[in-house]
Protein backbone atom coordinates (compact mmCIF):
# COMPACT_ATOMS: atom_id res chain seq x y z
CA UNK A 1 0.00 0.00 0.00
CA UNK A 2 1.44 3.23 -0.83
CA UNK A 3 -1.65 5.41 -1.05
CA UNK A 4 -4.65 6.64 1.08
CA UNK A 5 -6.85 3.76 1.12
CA UNK A 6 -8.94 5.04 4.32
CA UNK A 7 -11.76 7.14 3.91
CA UNK A 8 -12.17 10.08 5.50
CA UNK A 9 -15.97 11.03 5.15
CA UNK A 10 -16.90 9.33 9.18
CA UNK A 11 -13.99 11.58 10.41
CA UNK A 12 -14.42 15.12 11.99
CA UNK A 13 -12.81 18.16 10.40
CA UNK A 14 -9.18 18.02 12.73
CA UNK A 15 -8.57 14.42 11.76
CA UNK A 16 -9.15 14.74 7.95
CA UNK A 17 -6.66 18.19 8.38
CA UNK A 18 -4.74 16.01 10.19
CA UNK A 19 -4.55 12.64 7.73
CA UNK A 20 -4.94 14.96 4.74
CA UNK A 21 -1.78 16.90 6.17
CA UNK A 22 0.32 13.37 7.04
CA UNK A 23 -0.19 12.39 3.47
CA UNK A 24 0.94 15.26 1.38
CA UNK A 25 4.34 16.36 3.37
CA UNK A 26 6.53 17.72 0.91
CA UNK A 27 9.09 14.22 0.70
CA UNK A 28 7.54 10.73 -0.12
CA UNK A 29 9.27 9.00 2.54
CA UNK A 30 7.59 10.99 5.06
CA UNK A 31 4.26 10.66 3.40
CA UNK A 32 4.51 7.21 3.95
CA UNK A 33 5.52 6.89 7.21
CA UNK A 34 2.81 9.67 8.40
CA UNK A 35 0.03 8.81 6.17
CA UNK A 36 0.17 5.30 6.79
CA UNK A 37 0.83 5.99 10.48
CA UNK A 38 -2.43 8.39 10.44
CA UNK A 39 -4.36 5.92 8.43
CA UNK A 40 -4.43 3.55 11.00
CA UNK A 41 -4.48 5.24 13.97
CA UNK A 42 -6.07 8.61 13.78
CA UNK A 43 -9.69 7.18 14.37
CA UNK A 44 -8.50 6.52 17.97
CA UNK A 45 -5.79 9.22 18.67
CA UNK A 46 -7.49 11.19 21.53
CA UNK A 47 -7.22 14.77 21.88
CA UNK A 48 -3.71 14.84 23.49
CA UNK A 49 -2.19 12.44 20.68
CA UNK A 50 -3.35 14.84 17.95
CA UNK A 51 -1.95 17.56 19.71
CA UNK A 52 1.26 16.07 19.66
CA UNK A 53 1.11 14.55 16.47
CA UNK A 54 -0.06 18.05 15.08
CA UNK A 55 3.32 19.42 16.60
CA UNK A 56 5.92 16.56 15.59
CA UNK A 57 4.27 17.24 12.10
CA UNK A 58 5.52 20.73 12.16
CA UNK A 59 8.91 19.83 12.31
CA UNK A 60 11.14 20.18 9.43
CA UNK A 61 10.08 16.59 6.90
CA UNK A 62 14.26 16.49 6.36
CA UNK A 63 14.72 16.16 10.36
CA UNK A 64 12.10 13.97 11.09
CA UNK A 65 13.20 11.25 8.17
CA UNK A 66 17.18 11.29 9.91
CA UNK A 67 15.22 11.24 13.33
CA UNK A 68 12.87 8.34 12.57
CA UNK A 69 15.59 6.56 10.48
CA UNK A 70 18.54 6.88 13.39
CA UNK A 71 20.49 8.70 11.04
CA UNK A 72 20.90 11.49 13.24
CA UNK A 73 20.21 11.37 16.65
CA UNK A 74 16.76 12.52 18.22
CA UNK A 75 16.61 15.64 20.47
CA UNK A 76 15.10 15.92 23.55
CA UNK A 77 11.91 17.60 22.70
CA UNK A 78 10.86 14.92 20.04
CA UNK A 79 11.64 11.84 22.69
CA UNK A 80 7.60 11.67 23.41
CA UNK A 81 5.72 8.69 22.86
CA UNK A 82 3.72 9.36 20.55
CA UNK A 83 7.23 10.41 18.42
CA UNK A 84 8.63 6.86 19.57
CA UNK A 85 5.01 5.30 17.86
CA UNK A 86 5.85 6.52 14.80
CA UNK A 87 9.39 5.98 14.71
CA UNK A 88 8.32 1.78 15.92
CA UNK A 89 6.24 1.75 12.50
CA UNK A 90 6.70 0.23 10.33
CA UNK A 91 4.58 0.78 6.59
CA UNK A 92 2.84 -1.70 4.81
CA UNK A 93 4.69 -1.31 1.70
CA UNK A 94 3.54 -3.64 -0.97
CA UNK A 95 7.53 -4.19 -2.72
CA UNK A 96 8.36 -4.81 -6.03
CA UNK A 97 9.72 -8.01 -5.84
CA UNK A 98 11.35 -9.50 -9.18
CA UNK A 99 9.38 -12.60 -8.88
CA UNK A 100 5.96 -10.32 -9.51
CA UNK A 101 7.57 -8.72 -12.26
CA UNK A 102 8.92 -12.01 -14.35
CA UNK A 103 5.33 -13.14 -14.03
CA UNK A 104 4.08 -10.58 -15.84
CA UNK A 105 6.36 -10.74 -18.31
Amino acid sequence: MTSISRTSADLDPRRRRILYRCWHRGIREMDLVLGQFAEDEIAVLGDADLDELERIMAEEDNDLVRWITGAAETPEHMLTPMFARIAAYRPDFDPVLIEKVRTKE
